[in-house]
């Protein structure tokens, strides 16, 4: 008769779920709370754009300039491309004096005020925030060792 009683008791169920089921909802609570406290989120928004460069190099009667086009990939904000590697004879001219949002097909000249000496040109991206940056393209210049 005990044996038929113990399995027919089933008083104890409800109350052991409820708990586990009270500890699941806490832990998620504290998991969601604490992402958005610690602003673990935001890092996620802050991959780089895919996109790929073209750089056409024109040495000629002592100046030196480069043509970087955007081949192909995302459009990406133009406050967020820089050019680097060089000394520039414009330091202002960058992809936001002639674009909003850079697209396949748009293009930038910069002229190196000392040459390129074989330097390498780099197009960078940086997020909004300025916490992560990336190299999307980069080019040998002609010339140097």
């Amino acid at each position: 008769m005990q044996l038929k009683q113990l399995l027919e008791d089933d008083g104890a169920v409800s109350p052991v779920i409820g708990v586990i089921l009270m500890v699941a909802i806490t832990v998620i609570l504290a998991a969601v709370i604490g992402s958005f406290v610690l602003n673990l989120g935001q890092g996620v928004q802050q991959t780089a754009p895919q996109a790929s460069f073209e750089f056409d190099y024109n040495t000629t009667a002592g100046t030196s300039n480069v043509t970087i086009t955007h081949q192909s990939g995302d459009s990406i904000t133009a406050t967020q491309l820089d050019t680097a590697g060089a000394t520039w004879h414009n330091e202002s001219l960058g992809w936001n004096s002639s674009y909003t949002t850079v697209n396949a097909g748009d293009s930038l000249t910069k002229n190196a005020s000392d040459g390129f000496s074989g330097q390498t040109i780099r197009v960078v991206w940086s997020s909004q925030n300025g916490e992560t940056s990336a190299t999307l393209s980069q080019s040998k210049a002609p010339g140097g060792a």
